[in-house]
């Protein structure tokens, strides 16, 4: 019998594969007995926020996850289908329904046992277990994560800055360079005049804030080292340019020579946004210090105003709100199992994944894992160019995390950028996402050839 610890989205899927293997699932959820905070019915994979999916084109990063889900025989993405509302180009769903059928399908599986309670402790070493508790772990099962990991930084107040695509930012404006040249150019820098500095400042004060939901205002009171972009904003006019955006010891060989007195005090930028790679390939870049509480659409205008961001393509967007995730590149391997524990895997946005899809991804990759190990079978992984490949790996490998700082690894969503590059490059936009998802869809069908049924 495996354990599974959660019934959210990613818990749902895993116990469903799980028991469609023959398995015996004992399936954990602490609601109705206890609510987090977000959740409001006691039904299996509510959705808390949005009721969408995201696209469904399948040359979309979303829609390719779905996809992918349909085609290794998805519960959660077969029934979101069956109960879709209309959405335009999205996969959207009547949460009550949805939810409910969800629910029925597992408590009417004669392999499910459903256990209505709060699991307040890890599963004990050996036995076979998926933790698939979300991003909004009860306190005790945190603990018991944090003394199982060694890390205390897997309970902490969640502050991601935005990433785009390498691909969109204007490197006519922008420029490669490390802060005092040391080392190699690692950043990719936008520089500001001063007119430029003050209208984004003046942008940054009067953007619309997100409205912080009531289990985020707890912790709604932002530390020094992680304060809000436009909280720096309002602290000054050049708060921001002896913070984050200092242009101290950057300079652009083409502004002309730097030790030429007159050319450096003419040429030099007022401030500096910097971006930081954000996976091994050089295809994410994050913008620096820019957490922020801004809602979406307020980031991406107001960001566009940074010189050299005018069109770029954000795959993630900056948030500041309480979270629980695993600093996974230290813990887990791509087939979502504990390297100090093989018998313990982790599904769902606690491994750090964002989003619905994602979640019910790392759900499917769990749950046929544990079923496999269950069977006496290895477990698998999937290849990296495809959607639920790119993701697994990235969570378990992210340079970012190597260097074990709290707080150096951050959450990720669906995005073309985390696929290796085709091997021709392809310009317009839409063909490449199209030649992305066709190289996606042939790996996975070559990988997982009984895809509808992997552990058999």
């Amino acid at each position: 019998m495996v354990l599974v610890i959660g019934a959210g989205l990613a818990g749902t899927e895993a116990a469903w594969q799980i028991a469609r293997a023959g398995v015996p699932v004992r399936l954990v959820e602490m609601r109705p007995v206890r609510r987090s905070p977000a959740h409001h019915s006691p039904e299996f994979a509510e959705l808390v926020c949005s009721n969408s999916f995201g696209a469904l084109s399948s040359d979309r990063a979303a829609g390719l996850l779905q996809e992918e889900l349909r085609r290794l025989g998805s519960l959660v993405i077969t029934t979101a289908d069956a109960h879709a509302v209309p959405a335009g180009g999205a996969l959207a769903v009547d949460r009550g329904r949805y939810s409910a059928a969800l629910t029925a399908a597992l408590e009417q599986h004669p392999l499910v046992t459903v256990e209505r309670r709060e699991h307040t402790q890890l599963p004990a070493p050996g036995e076979l277990a998926v933790l698939a508790t979300g991003p909004l772990t009860s306190e005790p099962l945190a603990e018991q994560l944090r003394a199982f990991t060694g890390r205390d930084d897997c309970h902490f107040f969640d502050a991601a800055s935005p990433i785009v695509e390498g691909e969109s930012i204007d490197l006519s404006v922008a420029f490669r360079a490390s802060r005092y040249d040391k080392g190699d150019a690692d950043y990719i820098n936008c520089p500001m005049d001063q007119g430029q500095y003050l209208a984004f400042r003046e942008a940054l004060l009067a953007a619309e804030q997100a409205e912080l939901k009531d289990f985020d205002k707890e912790s709604a009171s932002f530390f020094e080292g992680c304060l809000p972009i436009e909280e720096l904003a309002r602290r000054g006019d050049d708060t921001m340019r002896f913070g984050p955006l200092k242009p101290i010891g950057l300079w652009d060989p083409r502004w002309g020579d730097l030790n030429d007195r007159e050319v450096r005090r003419a040429k030099r930028a007022y401030a500096v946004v910097q971006l930081r790679q954000e996976d091994k390939d050089g295809r994410l870049w994050n913008l620096v210090g820019f957490q922020t509480n801004l809602k979406w659409g307020e980031q991406q205008r107001v960001l566009r105003l940074i010189p050299g961001l005018e069109n770029a393509t954000f795959v993630r967007f900056g948030v500041m709100h309480r979270n629980t995730f695993l600093e996974s590149p230290q813990l887990l391997d791509p087939t979502l199992q504990f390297r100090a524990r093989p018998t313990l895997l982790a599904a769902g946005q606690i491994t750090g994944t964002e989003g619905y899809a994602a979640a019910v991804a790392g759900g499917w990759l769990a749950g046929t894992n544990a079923a496999r190990l269950a069977l006496g079978q290895e477990p698998i992984s999937l290849p990296p160019t495809t959607m639920i490949g790119a993701l697994t790996h990235f969570v378990a490998e992210a340079p970012c995390g190597a260097g074990g700082k709290r707080g150096q690894f951050q959450p990720m969503p669906p995005n073309f950028g985390l696929l290796p590059e085709l091997p021709v490059r392809i310009k317009a936009k839409r063909e490449r996402y199209g030649a992305y998802r066709d190289r996606a869809l042939a790996d996975l069908a070559a990988a997982v050839p009984l895809a509808a049924g992997v552990v058999r």
